[in-house]
């Protein structure tokens, strides 16, 4: 009788430790390659990068023709990019009081900012253009790694990828957050942008920085023996206000981040040193945020995925920040777009296009500001293009955009500024700002020498 009790009691523990292992095996992201014949869609039915070539059922969002791939009419080499749908109309405008006739095309975000403020926030929908281009060489790679590339086995990292996007089909959310992290943007890139940070009363004093990229991954003809497992390099030093100028910050960002951290240096102006930086990452604030973004959400999302489980939701047909080019254009001041409370709502431009959903839960045992994010990534280029974020307690607590334009001198699709919106807090963060610097250049003069640590203590003690 007592051994007929011990057996049952094992049985029971041995179902459950088999069921145990069963849920943690099935929740795991499965990355495999993808098959021959779903290879052979792109470039035919769908884009390159794996969107959908045809447009919508009722016509609101239009075929993919390959984007603008050249410079319209009135556009100086050099200069800030003139906006190619200037002459479009607003089709419709969403408030508070239309937003229930939308709500299937809206983010949980924009509905939030919409019914937090009534009297001040809207959004002006235009027609859809599907503007999204990049170099036949990401086209090309996309197609040839397509059939090889992997995530790791605990999916911080790609394998076998190089140049193009990994997954331009995605079986799982963490591959399509992977295809943002290693999206095409240019070889080398350099930017005078401003942030602001406006107390609730719209006050607010500007931060300047000097970003330098050097996106390694990318750039044609590069292997993984070249590449050592480092797809980016970035710098970037505060130029202003004077009590914050002088420091300067150093990253070099990995593919594998198992083998390898990202690798972060401050250069500190009072010290006059460099020290490793390893906080540079996940929730930690961003820099002279005033707490009102986290490391992780320049770029819409940066870094290590470790901390969250990702949940691909689908593709849905959601208005987003899109062809935004009124927000770089140098007739428009800083006070014209940073307004109390939230951004200028009459300059942005919302379109209606296909993303990918994904939603990102904290895992248990992890640490985050950010209990769970949903975000909208765009079907044409992988850029993130919107982000709801929720606190511990499951309340939307910010809001992120990023207003993408084609910079069609290279081309990319690229963000000209993000914007992320604290809904609790009547805050927001914007970063980015250029109408009263200059353009992106992406015929900056770099190489790997300019992102070491030496590079920052030479440039701290000029």
């Amino acid at each position: 009788m007592m051994d007929k009790k011990i057996n049952m009691i094992l049985a029971k523990i041995l179902t459950s430790s088999l069921a145990s292992i069963f849920v943690v095996v099935v929740s795991m992201p499965v990355s495999a390659e993808m098959a021959a014949d779903e290879v052979a869609r792109l470039g035919v039915d769908l884009t390159p990068l794996g969107g959908e070539k045809a447009g919508n059922a009722a016509g609101t969002i239009p075929a993919w023709d390959g984007g603008i791939t050249q410079a319209p009419s009135g556009y100086t080499a050099g200069g800030y990019y003139v906006d190619p749908y200037a002459g479009d109309g607003i089709t419709v405008t969403i408030t508070s009081g239309n937003m229930g006739e939308h709500a299937d095309n809206l983010t949980e975000g924009h509905k939030a900012l919409l019914s937090t403020y009534p009297d001040s926030f809207k959004m002006n929908i235009y027609p859809t253009h599907r503007s999204a281009a990049a170099p036949q060489h990401i086209y090309d790679a996309t197609k040839q790694i397509a059939g090889t590339a992997k995530l790791t086995d605990d999916g911080n990292g790609v394998t076998n990828a190089i140049v193009g996007t990994p997954f331009p089909i995605p079986s799982n959310g963490l591959e399509a957050i992977w295809n943002h992290i290693l999206r095409w943007r240019a070889n080398f890139a350099e930017r005078k942008i401003a942030q602001a940070v406006p107390t609730r009363g719209g006050a607010y004093t500007l931060v300047q920085f000097s970003d330098q990229f050097d996106l390694r991954y990318n750039r044609e003809g590069m292997t993984a023996a070249e590449l050592k497992n480092i797809i980016l390099y970035f710098r970037q030093e505060v130029k202003a206000p004077a009590r914050l100028a002088g420091g300067i910050l150093l990253v070099h960002e990995t593919l594998d981040q198992k083998t390898q951290n990202r690798m972060a240096w401050l250069y500190n102006p009072g010290q006059r040193r460099v020290r490793r930086a390893p906080n540079v990452a996940f929730d930690n604030p961003g820099t002279a945020s005033d707490g009102m973004r986290t490391n992780d959400q320049f770029d819409m999302f940066n870094g290590s995925p470790e901390r969250y489980n990702w949940q691909l939701v689908g593709k849905k047909e959601i208005y987003v920040p899109y062809n935004n080019y009124k927000l770089q254009d140098p007739s428009v001041k800083y006070k014209d777009i940073l307004k109390p409370l939230h951004i200028n709502p009459e300059i942005p431009r919302y379109e209606l296009h296909r993303v990918w959903v994904v939603d990102a839960t904290l895992k248990e045992g992890s640490r985050h500001l950010y209990k769970r994010r949903t975000f909208y990534i765009d079907e044409d280029s992988w850029q993130i293009l919107a982000v709801d974020i929720y606190d511990n307690r499951d309340q939307l607590w910010r809001v992120s955009e990023g207003f993408a334009i084609n910079h069609y001198n290279v081309p990319n699709l690229w963000t000209t500024l993000e914007v992320h919106t604290d809904i609790q807090a009547g805050r927001y963060v914007a970063i980015g700002l250029t109408n009263e610097s200059e353009p992106y250049n992406f015929n900056a003069k770099l190489s790997s020498s300019d992102f070491t640590p030496a590079a920052l203590r030479r440039a701290g003690k000029r």
